[in-house]
């Protein structure tokens, strides 16, 4: 089943090059956080348009169609928020372009944001880019993923699912860029050392054993960084 959704979306990878769009660009227009959205138009009130039009990216992570509109969940690094995208305001070709898309594509929208009658801060579409076409589909039910081994053996999928690990994850990301810009301010010397050894060390799992040619020697990949 996972290779025929795999195989399914490949299919529409090509479809996506016959449609003239690069499923893979090198260039991606200038985008800002979702946060940053979020905080700046916190206050706007229910059926509200603010007249400031922005340009996030992210991973779409749902999609509700409904004939000629559509309402697309964009998740970045920072947060979530939603765009409304209609072929009233896009065109016939954007839209059915659009249409095409699976949840874990990443885009890019750009448009007007405003707050719906429900209370959700919302980007009206009006453009939008490709920006990369995710091969293999997420799990089912990837949002709160609880299965721990799962979690641990695909990390990506954990920092998808759960905003726990997320931010975990920047906590510690933070605290050893403090740390290194702390000891770097007292006058230490960063260095690296070599990740391959000549004797197995660490924990008592086996080791992963490379041999080096040149000196005709196995080395053992380290534990610890």
């Amino acid at each position: 089943m996972g290779e025929d959704l795999v195989r399914a979306r490949l299919d529409k990878l090509e479809d996506l090059r016959r449609r003239g769009l690069d499923p893979f660009p090198a260039r991606v227009p200038s985008t800002e956080a979702v946060a940053s959205v979020l905080e700046r138009h916190a206050a706007l009130s229910p059926d509200e348009h603010s007249g400031d039009r922005v340009t996030v990216a992210g991973r779409l992570t749902a999609i509700r169609q409904m004939g000629k509109a559509s309402f697309l969940d964009v998740r970045d690094g920072t947060g979530k928020i939603q765009a409304h995208a209609s072929v009233d305001r896009m065109g016939e070709a954007p839209y059915d372009d659009l249409r095409h898309l699976d949840v874990g594509d990443f885009l890019a929208v750009s448009g007007e944001v405003f707050r719906t009658k429900r209370g959700e801060l919302t980007v009206a579409t009006e453009s939008w880019t490709f920006l990369a076409k995710a091969v293999r589909p997420l799990p089912e039910k990837w949002h709160g993923l609880k299965d721990i081994e799962l979690r641990y053996r695909q990390r990506s999928l954990d920092l998808l699912a759960n905003d726990e690990s997320r931010e975990r994850f920047v906590r510690r990301a933070n605290m050893m860029a403090t740390l290194r810009s702390e000891l770097t301010a007292l006058g230490f010397l960063e260095v690296e050392t070599p990740s391959l050894h000549p004797i197995p060390g660490g924990t008592s799992a086996r080791p992963f054993i490379t041999h080096h040619n040149a000196l005709d020697t196995d080395f053992y990949l380290r534990i610890a960084l």
